[in-house]
């Protein structure tokens, strides 16, 4: 564990901690942007988009809760155990995205 000399140590944790939160937000957003560019036959996704959407979810979670309780578990920081709950679910969405970005709009 790291013991903070100087106040912008632990300002500076807090800060990477919320910018994975941003980070994830933002990808997150770009996927369900996208997801419903989809539905709406605007851009391409394959058949099984829809189904894949849901049975990601509980996986994800799941390993996100898991990460975090470990961290917590071995005595980390409050920012060490968020950062390690955020870290499994921007692995997903962080794939999704360019997975689905890379698929391309339907111009006609």
């Amino acid at each position: 564990m790291r013991s903070y000399q100087s106040p912008f140590l632990l300002a500076y944790d807090c800060w990477k901690t919320g910018l994975q939160a941003s980070y994830l937000m933002a990808e997150t957003q770009t996927v369900i942007g996208l997801r419903v560019l989809g539905m709406a036959g605007m851009w391409h996704v394959p058949k099984s988009e829809n189904s894949r959407m849901v049975q990601e979810k509980a996986p994800a979670f799941a390993a996100s809760a898991m990460a975090a309780g470990y961290a917590a578990m071995n005595g980390k920081r409050p920012d060490q155990i968020v950062n390690a709950a955020i870290h499994p679910l921007r692995r997903k969405t962080i794939s999704n995205a360019k997975r689905l970005r890379g698929r391309g709009p339907r111009l006609g």
